[in-house]
């Protein structure tokens, strides 16, 4: 059983993604995802975000992400341990593809971002403006 979707079915997944969502996602369970997919979700989402990344690129990321957000994945996120190996597996999946696209800028912005959410002593409050 392949813990990925087929890449055919990405464009399935980005009709989960919005940026709310991603934001709910990040406020409920940044200690609970860990530094890796915190990080890798965040440079997604800043590649998607960033001026000239093209379209296809966003279609990438929407469906990766939509894949992140969504309850109902290969491995479910509530798995002890296992639960986000999929979800990884797919936002690494998606870096390797987009290439270029991610800048060092991007991936900076994302592990500071990651460093200031990781770095707070209370469980973080993510507010609308500050992904």
């Amino acid at each position: 059983m392949t813990t990925q979707p087929e890449s055919s079915r990405i464009a399935e997944w980005s009709g989960h993604y919005s940026e709310t969502g991603f934001r709910d996602k990040l406020r409920r369970g940044a200690y609970n995802l860990g530094r890796k997919p915190l990080e890798l979700g965040l440079t997604l989402f800043y590649t998607m975000r960033a001026p000239g990344t093209p379209l296809w690129c966003k279609t990438v990321i929407s469906g990766s992400l939509g894949y992140f957000i969504s309850l109902v994945d290969a491995i479910p996120d509530l798995t002890p341990v296992l639960g986000y190996t999929d979800d990884i597996s797919v936002m690494l999946a998606a870096l390797a593809a987009l290439g270029v696209h991610v800048t060092p800028a991007i991936r900076d912005q994302a592990r500071a971002k990651t460093n200031q959410l990781m770095g707070e002593s209370r469980k973080p409050d993510i507010p609308q403006d500050s992904l």
